[in-house]
């Protein structure tokens, strides 16, 4: 993985390069969203080793640094340094939208042995420290030493937090959807980081302190929303991986707010409980099937709600197949806003629980 020191006040300018993705229209219309469990738990070890870089996310660290205390990720610590370089075997980009751990922690385990030695001696080229060897001398045994570190680590650091930070990504995919569709790649790009800029021919920038090929090679773009990239932008550039982009979702300033927020509350009393429930139910596009079951009343009430909330400019309605779909416009997250963007995330995981 190779990543950018980038935060939000970055320019283009000295002392960065410039990694440059040609989005041609095959490209474009092979670029995919996606959500990588194992990402956020690769990625929240940087936290753990740099406190100080990572202040949004203190709350957490509080609750998690005294329960990992003891425990042995020797191995998993060497390969994820504070900053830098990260083996892209131990995190390989997601080949699905939203694959579970067990599924990502196997392709951990699948790593071809020639990667994971190509990719160590790109990760400490000065030679590898002892708690690293064994995984050059033996890949397979040491992957499955690997593969516990993680999911023990994530069982201690995040499994509690997961179904709100899933929904919370899930919400900026929807929002990126929806950008795509009203404005088009330039809208999708616009405000994804300060480090990217989409300019005239379909060529993407991405500033970085790092250089390396960015060719799509008919691979398409994997853009992929992290709670734990904040202030930076990462970028997935070698074969054999889908070249990617990870960057800050959306509402991570309020990831690790107390849910006795009384937002949603304050938010009914404007809207009347039924709207305010049917605008949070629209982290992602539904029909109103979908939202009479979600909120417990009938079709025909969902639609009568959706109507004032599309007059007011807060949802928008199209036609999908044989289906009308409904999505909140900019304007509603906006109002949401109000109510905190986590609110909204975890109510919509308490709804979906998978």
């Amino acid at each position: 993985m190779i990543g950018s020191a980038a935060g939000p006040r970055l320019q283009f300018s000295c002392g960065y390069t410039v990694l440059t993705f040609h989005l041609e229209p095959d490209e474009l219309a092979r670029t995919r969203f996606a959500c990588s469990v194992l990402h956020e738990t690769i990625a929240s070890l940087r936290a753990v080793a740099d406190p100080a870089a990572y202040a949004m996310h203190l709350p957490w660290l509080r609750e998690t640094t005294p329960r990992i205390a003891g425990m042995d990720l020797a191995l998993l610590r060497a390969l994820v340094p504070a900053e830098g370089y990260v083996p892209d075997f131990v995190m390989p980009p997601p080949d699905s939208p939203m694959p579970d751990l067990e599924a990502e922690l196997d392709r951990v385990e699948a790593a071809p042995p020639d990667q994971v030695r190509i990719e160590l001696a790109e990760a400490f080229p000065a030679g590898l420290p002892p708690v690293v060897r064994a995984l050059a001398d033996d890949p397979p045994a040491t992957l499955r030493v690997l593969r516990a570190q993680l999911a023990a680590y994530f069982a201690a650091a995040l499994a509690d937090h997961w179904p709100a930070l899933r929904a919370l990504l899930q919400a900026d995919i929807a929002y990126r959807a929806r950008r795509l569709a009203e404005g088009g790649a330039r809208a999708l790009f616009a405000d994804l980081h300060p480090a990217v800029r989409l300019r005239d021919g379909g060529r993407l920038d991405v500033a970085t302190r790092y250089h390396a090929p960015t060719a799509l090679d008919g691979r398409g773009l994997l853009l992929m929303p992290s709670v734990f990239a904040w202030p930076s932008i990462y970028a997935v550039t070698d074969a054999p991986w889908q070249p990617t982009l990870i960057y800050a979702a959306r509402g991570v300033a309020t990831s690790w707010e107390p849910t006795s927020d009384p937002g949603p509350e304050a938010l009914a009393r404007v809207l009347g409980r039924t709207r305010a429930g049917l605008l949070q139910a629209l982290d992602v596009p539904r029909t109103g099937r979908a939202l009479a079951d979600a909120l417990g009343i009938t079709p025909s009430a969902v639609s009568q709600h959706v109507g004032a909330l599309r007059d007011a400019g807060l949802v928008r309605t199209y036609r999908d197949g044989r289906h009308v779909m409904s999505c909140r416009t900019a304007l509603g997250d906006g109002l949401l806003a109000g109510a905190t963007p986590v609110q909204a995330a975890r109510s919509a995981a308490a709804r979906d629980p998978r």
